[in-house]
């Protein structure tokens, strides 16, 4: 049995802080044999024999065995997939054409070898990750999702009849607040800006009050097979609205709400009857707002507040 990480190409991580060269590593040093795909080696076949380049790695952690310190991609080997084999995939979104070719090509794959594909590239498919995070009326935000100018316009007037002051506008598949902008909802170019998005991001934009809760952080809870890993709050640097890691945000250990946890369990025990195993949870004052399936990160983080490499205790469900 082996673990196959098909993964972004490596200069393109951050790769003191990856949650998929955490998990490699430590799988590794958990006796699995693991291995390295990127994408200019991945490709199917209807041939009966298909046999993926892939690379050996190594590395080692830092002494809080969370953050790395070294690693690299080694010697190539040539593997036939079997029934036996796990192929993690972890190629950071944007959920665009090339994306869905892979999951596409991944779902192939499963079915021709029989090897299982964590998360389960169908479901990947059925689960948009802000699209899930509505599904419980009461404990989600409210949003509008499209491209529809008159249908945007219906909304901002009803966020002002309610009271909000400001709107948020962001891609449906983008992550890490990659296009995120808040805007005040007198602004006179509102309706550019909205228009501006759609043109930029090529369709449905998600539009959502400002939750000024974020002010006071915004949680990270990761679940795997259905049960809670860890969870972290984000603190946005002062005078910012992004709780943003990469960007600055402070983070530390953190419990979540009852309410929340509940329906946190609850979700995450629905999509793992649906193989969807590794999730994590972006929670806003008190709601859900996005949920991650594509591939959920931060694991170096949360492990590090914990003070234990949680990776270790996804290796042994395998």
């Amino acid at each position: 049995m082996a673990h196959i990480f098909f993964i972004d190409p490596l200069e393109k991580l951050n790769m003191k802080k990856d949650s998929t060269l955490m998990m490699a590593l430590s799988f590794q040093a958990k006796g699995h044999s693991c291995y390295l795909l990127f994408e200019d080696d991945f490709y199917i076949t209807n041939q009966r024999e298909n046999k993926l380049v892939l690379y050996r790695f190594e590395g080692e952690f830092l002494e809080d065995g969370c953050y790395i310190r070294s690693f690299k991609k080694t010697t190539t080997v040539q593997y036939h997939l079997t029934h036996q084999d796990y192929v993690h995939m972890r190629i950071d979104p944007p959920y665009d054409t090339r994306y869905q070719r892979y999951l596409w090509m991944l779902n192939f794959l499963e079915e021709q070898t029989k090897c299982k594909v964590v998360n389960n590239p169908l479901k990947i498919m059925r689960y948009n990750e802000k699209l899930i995070a509505y599904k419980n009326l009461e404990h989600s935000h409210l949003s509008y999702v499209g491209s529809s100018k008159k249908g945007f316009l219906a909304f901002k007037e009803s966020l002002k009849m309610e009271g909000f002051s400001e709107i948020i506008l962001k891609p449906l598949d983008l992550y890490s607040g990659i296009g995120v902008e808040k805007v005040d909802l007198n602004d006179q170019e509102l309706e550019s800006k909205f228009e501006k998005k759609v043109h930029e991001f090529h369709g449905a934009i998600v539009a959502q009050p400002f939750v000024r809760a974020i002010y006071k952080g915004e949680y990270r809870s990761i679940y795997f097979d259905g049960k809670e890993l860890g969870t972290i709050i984000k603190r946005p640097n002062k005078g910012e609205y992004l709780a943003n890691i990469a960007q600055g945000a402070k983070f530390e250990k953190a419990e979540l709400p009852v309410k929340l946890k509940k329906i946190c369990d609850e979700l995450s025990q629905e999509l793992f009857q649906n193989d969807v195993r590794l999730i994590a949870f972006d929670i806003l004052g008190d709601g859900i707002n996005e949920v991650n399936i594509t591939c959920p990160g931060l694991l170096v983080e949360v492990s590090y507040a914990y003070e234990k490499n949680l990776c270790n205790l996804i290796a042994d469900s395998f």
